[in-house]
């Protein structure tokens, strides 16, 4: 007879498998080195001697095969090293987006919500007399039908264009937005790690959009010494270069970006330590990094009014506190109408995942 096997509970496990637990910090470690799989996986058995995380049933080489059985990582027969899969990016990013912003179920279609009625996909229960314009397929056939019964009796029934009742629906504002990313050194200086949260932000939202709201438009583009756009499957990959900052080349390409986009909402998150130090000047970079440089910071601001112009405001998230740079961001924001978040580093996520769920609660014109 077989009976209860019963062993030691251990309240940290979650009914989680061993492999599910090193798979989880396996994933956070990912993160860390840019997506490099040999150095986490250095890591990885540096944490298992310190930590023991592995035992004599269950070992760091078990956890490598369950890693390529199940479709993490592949071996790149042309180099020779180890790599991580599509599997593991979205992983990374489904990760990122259950820690900063909870779990969210996904969504078949878009849900920015505005006060506006009109065309949309969600039905509301709100009902009101038919008016010269509304589509036959707005009218509440079950609600008129009764309204014509109680106005005109069932024995002489009639239906007139005052029996007829709309049923409104919800309109759904459609966002484009693109997330500016700064790679310069500095978001790595003074022993501060800034890209990897503004990393996981990056990755996070991009799955909130694509999940939640796959009727907007999310594009990433990073700023150094130039700018240029990444894919949201490269996001893990993503590191500081030597770069200066040149803000301007990044607004100039996010602008560019979104007079593409269809969507009537636009909208620009910029993530830097709040300091422009670069700017390129037909072939030749102007670069100062001592202090704020006037001749950079007026072309800041310029891009900052055409974005307001463009009714395209811009939320800066600013992961410095100087108190100079602070100021030039005030400035900044002031000129284009937007909003300014001076954000800690544990704080980023919340900060943009609030800006950005409010945004859909306001009424388009």
């Amino acid at each position: 007879m077989i009976g209860n096997r019963f062993t030691k509970f251990d309240p940290n496990m979650q009914g989680k498998s061993r492999f599910e637990q090193l798979l989880d910090l396996f994933m956070q470690l990912l993160t860390y080195t840019n997506g490099d799989v040999q150095e986490a996986l250095q890591w990885m058995n540096e944490l298992d001697k310190k930590y023991q995380l592995t035992d004599d049933e269950y070992g760091m080489g078990d956890f490598i095969d369950d890693l390529k059985k199940n479709g993490y990582i592949k071996d790149n027969n042309e180099t020779g090293k180890i790599e991580i899969t599509a599997k593991s990016e979205q992983s990374i990013r489904k990760r990122s987006l259950e820690e900063i912003f909870g779990k969210l179920k996904k969504s078949k279609q878009g849900d920015h919500t505005t006060n506006k009625p009109g065309q949309g996909d969600e039905i509301s229960p709100d009902h009101r007399p038919f008016q010269f314009g509304d589509m036959l397929e707005q009218i509440d056939f079950t609600e008129s039908i009764r309204n014509a019964q109680i106005n005109h009796g069932i024995e002489s029934f009639a239906m007139q264009e005052d029996d007829l009742q709309i049923r409104e629906t919800d309109f759904k504002a459609q966002t484009s937005t693109v997330l500016m990313i700064d790679i310069s050194h500095s978001m790595i200086l003074y022993g501060e790690d800034r890209i990897t949260p503004a990393k996981k932000v990056a990755m996070a939202l991009s799955e909130l959009i694509t999940t939640k709201y796959p009727k907007d438009t999310l594009d990433i583009v990073v700023f150094g010494n130039d700018a240029w756009p990444v894919e949201i499957k490269d996001l893990p990959y993503l590191q500081v270069g030597p770069y200066h900052t040149n803000t301007v080349a990044g607004l100039e390409l996010a602008m560019d970006i979104l007079r593409r986009r269809k969507n009537p909402n636009k909208q620009i998150f910029m993530i830097t330590d709040g300091k422009p130090t670069c700017l390129k000047i037909g072939k030749r970079y102007y670069k100062n990094a001592f202090g704020l440089d006037r001749k950079i910071t007026a072309r800041c601001l310029n891009l900052a009014a055409q974005c307001k112009k463009l009714k395209i405001p811009i939320t800066t998230f600013m992961i410095a506190s100087d108190p100079y740079l602070q100021r030039f961001v005030t400035e900044f924001t002031e000129t284009n109408n937007g909003k300014a978040f001076f954000a800690s580093l544990d704080r980023l996520g919340a900060f943009i995942f609030k800006d950005f769920e409010s945004g859909k609660r306001k009424t388009v014109y």
